[in-house]
């Protein structure tokens, strides 16, 4: 394997989708070492299916040391990660490009530019995990100063000036690829996104039913789970009337991404107030994100 060769080091399927986009982007093949959690098998195998520039794909557990050791140029998934960090203290990448890791997105930035810290909003770190904090950021930084730092992001990233400054370059996307492969699907005029928010303890999982109830009572709704919803949910979620649970197991951003009428869809506050917009570009579709009522934050023209 060629040194020069670029490798995708991801853990989620939204960072699956930003290494496709980057493939698209570059016109190169991307081998991936993507971590084994919830949706990501399927994942790949959907953008595989649509044509993704990808490479080998290898599963993992923990760091993958010897693919990491055999590439210059990573495309990292998540910049604030423990083991990213490790990785970075012991290997010498020549080039790091950071793919979208949702709202962790912006806060990244703003650690890069130093407006920031260095850690992941509300989330407390083990002891190393801080420790390895600064020589990270800067082996990262000084790699930055020899212009071989990029952010590839759908987000509307603030401090360019000052990323400008420290050498990290910003590569906008707006899933360009992701909407121009993606396949027509017909999952209904009227979507409730699944939320994460009650595993996480940011939401009462009755509140959360009373949200999605509020919605189905208005009309048939299609509910999308989120990847790391509990099954306890998912079984009171299937229980609500008017509502229709879907089996595709995708981001949503890929299931929707098809759609070839406008549509209404639901969401709490998250990271798809962002990425949504772009991916339905021109259908003219509705994101209404205020928990629990139909106010709408913004239209998709």
């Amino acid at each position: 394997m060629s040194r020069d060769a670029v490798l995708a080091w991801v853990e989620s399927p939204l960072q699956l989708v930003g290494a496709a986009e980057w493939a698209a982007a570059h016109e190169r093949s991307v081998p991936i070492a993507g971590r084994l959690t919830t949706q990501m098998s399927e994942t790949a195998d959907e953008l595989i299916a649509l044509g993704a520039r990808f490479g080998h794909c290898e599963p993992y557990l923990g760091i993958p040391w010897k693919l990491l050791s055999q590439h210059d140029h990573w495309l990292v998934g998540d910049g604030f990660s423990g083991q990213f960090r490790l990785a970075m203290s012991i290997l010498r990448p020549t080039s790091l490009t950071f793919l979208d890791d949702g709202a962790n997105t912006l806060a990244f930035a703003r650690a890069l530019a130093g407006s920031g810290p260095y850690a992941r909003p509300g989330v407390e770190e083990g002891r190393v995990t801080t420790l390895l904090a600064p020589v990270a950021l800067e082996r990262t930084l000084r790699r930055a100063r020899a212009r071989r730092v990029t952010l590839f992001t759908a987000f509307d990233v603030a401090d360019r000036e000052r990323l400008d400054d420290l050498g990290v370059g910003v590569r906008p996307h707006r899933f360009e690829w992701t909407r121009a492969s993606a396949p027509a699907r017909e999952i209904g005029p009227r979507i409730v996104l699944g939320s994460a928010r009650p595993t996480d303890g940011r939401m009462t999982l009755a509140d959360f039913l009373a949200w999605v109830e509020s919605v189905a009572a208005a009309g048939p709704v299609t509910y999308l789970p989120h990847r790391r919803e509990s099954r306890a949910q998912l079984d009171a979620v299937r229980g609500i009337p008017n509502l229709s649970l879907s089996s595709l197991r995708v981001p949503a951003e890929l299931v929707l991404a098809g759609a070839r009428r406008p549509l209404e869809i639901f969401t709490l506050p998250s990271s798809t107030a962002t990425t949504l917009p772009l991916v339905l570009e021109g259908t003219g579709s509705v994101i209404r994100s205020t928990p629990g009522r139909s106010r709408a934050r913004g239209g998709v023209s």
